[in-house]
């Protein structure tokens, strides 16, 4: 049997999952400095409370990905793994906007 020789694709797609989850850290950190910036208030903490739970969604995601790629032969990443994540995504945008105001 033939093992199947992955090249660098898996490692590059494992980097990119680091590089995305290290933004999305970024963003939750901007959201707690805004969250206190100008006083705590309960629509700050609400805002606060949400980009943190859609982060710690995330980083669930993202560390799921990385580790099926240590597999090989790793799978694809599946629908709702994608929705997931880009729903974190627009999530954590969202959230920080509203912060903002």
């Amino acid at each position: 049997m033939v093992t199947r020789d992955p090249g660098l694709q898996p490692e590059r797609t494992r980097l990119a999952w680091r590089r995305t989850t290290l933004s999305c850290t970024v963003v939750a950190v901007l959201a707690v400095k805004l969250a206190v910036q100008d006083g705590t208030t309960p629509r700050g903490l609400v805002g606060l409370a949400l980009s943190a739970l859609v982060w710690v969604l995330f980083l669930v995601v993202a560390h799921r990905r990385i580790r099926s790629l240590d597999t090989v032969r790793p799978r694809p990443l599946t629908h709702r793994g994608a929705l997931l994540a880009a729903a974190c995504t627009i999530g954590l945008a969202v959230f920080g906007a509203a912060l903002i105001r």
